[in-house]
């Protein structure tokens, strides 16, 4: 036997292993492994606005408590008019409660008599002024100048007299008018806090409540950082300030998408409030009523505010998920024309509707940002390049800054 074709093995217990050398074999060669594939996207150019989103509180514009200005028993109104119906809608003056009239009527005659009663003295004071006159320059002597100065007093008194009756009666006639109690503005009322037969307080009772719904204010606190953010950004010439009452502000309710409701803010309050750091600021908005329906805002409603800051200006945005956060400082990948990753640390805006996300510094129009498997890849890696329109969150490729 050829001394070349077998050779000895040891084995495990302790035997030999007689072997031919042919069943050795060459191990195959491992194939080097692929160069990973990076979707890359260049970063989307567009006019843009900053903003800030906040969390408000909607509020009626008028709200009225309904009390008595005159005390009294509540009783069914005299006329057809029935009493309101809670939670309806209600115009000014429309009739809510009536109070028992009838001590406030007898009054109210009382003083009617007082002053036909004066009116008659004072009659009476006049003609015998004008006799006593006429008498005098007739026959002089025949009337002493004391007698013609006692009816002059008397004249005078019976004219004070009446104008004191003619006083005394308006306030009785406004005690009676004050027994309808009446809504002031229009709105929507609430319900009866008091029924029929109850004893009510003159200016101490409350009845009921009406709120206006439209427009409809929402207040919101805007903290300090974002006031003195805005303030230096003015200071600085890179927002032109808006004129009074053209402050444009967005709000959005439980389940709807984004902030489609538009309006103005109409008041910033003077003063930081010394114990959470903000500033009040109001908007104001449009609640009209569909037909058939109901109007979607109320009182005490939370919102969410959208307060955009300064004008449109141009901007270079990414896919959200395409920023990395490293100790809370913001960063993308980015790959250059060797196809390597390079770490690029940038600084954020605000997140747009479609899910792109401003990037206020650290990109370049040409930049190829990777946008996708953030985790599969470090700095320096090699590469190759997929590029793909910028993703959107409605599912649609979005216009990169530049072409290839």
């Amino acid at each position: 036997m050829n001394p070349r074709s077998f050779f000895l093995l040891a084995c495990g217990c302790g035997g030999w292993v007689l072997c031919a050398a042919g069943c050795m074999r060459q191990l195959p060669q491992i194939a080097p492994p692929e160069t990973p594939v990076a979707p890359v996207s260049r970063p989307v150019a567009r006019q843009v606005t900053d903003y800030v989103d906040f969390t408000g509180r909607t509020q009626a514009v008028n709200s009225v408590n309904i009390v008595p200005r005159v005390t009294g028993y509540l009783v069914n109104p005299p006329d057809p008019q029935k009493p309101f119906t809670e939670g309806s809608d209600v115009k000014v003056g429309e009739l809510l409660f009536q109070i028992d009239p009838r001590p406030y009527q007898a009054q109210y005659d009382q003083a009617v008599g007082q002053k036909n009663l004066y009116e008659a003295q004072l009659k009476l004071a006049e003609v015998t002024l004008a006799r006593d006159e006429q008498l005098q320059r007739n026959t002089p002597g025949a009337v002493s100048a004391q007698q013609i100065d006692q009816d002059k007093a008397a004249r005078d008194e019976a004219i004070a007299q009446v104008k004191a009756a003619e006083a005394s009666l308006e306030v009785y006639k406004l005690n009676l008018d004050f027994c309808k109690v009446t809504s002031p503005i229009n709105g929507q009322v609430s319900r009866y806090y008091l029924t029929l037969g109850n004893l009510v307080n003159q200016d101490q009772t409350l009845l009921t409540t009406v709120v206006s719904l439209d427009p409809m204010y929402a207040y919101v606190d805007v903290d300090e950082p974002t006031v003195l953010r805005v303030r230096r950004a003015i200071n600085a010439g890179l927002i032109k300030p808006y004129s009074a009452g053209q402050i444009p502000i967005l709000m959005g309710l439980q389940g709807e998408e984004g902030f489609p409701r538009k309006g103005i803010v109409d008041f910033v309050n003077n003063q930081v409030n010394p114990t959470t750091g903000s500033i009040l600021a109001r908007g104001v908005f449009k609640n009209p009523l569909p037909p058939g329906g109901r109007r979607m805002l109320l009182p005490g409603m939370f919102v969410r505010i959208r307060l955009p800051i300064g004008q449109p200006h141009p901007a270079l945005l990414v896919i959200d998920r395409a920023i990395g956060s490293d100790q809370g400082l913001k960063y993308v990948y980015v790959v250059d024309a060797q196809g390597t990753i390079q770490y690029r640390r940038v600084t954020t805006g605000s997140l747009e509707s479609d899910g792109l996300r401003v990037v206020t510094e650290g990109l370049k129009p040409d930049d190829l940002v990777v946008v996708g498997g953030l985790q599969q890849f470090r700095p320096h890696m090699k590469v190759k390049a997929e590029q793909n329109p910028m993703p959107s969150m409605d599912g649609h490729g979005t216009e990169s800054a530049a072409a290839p």
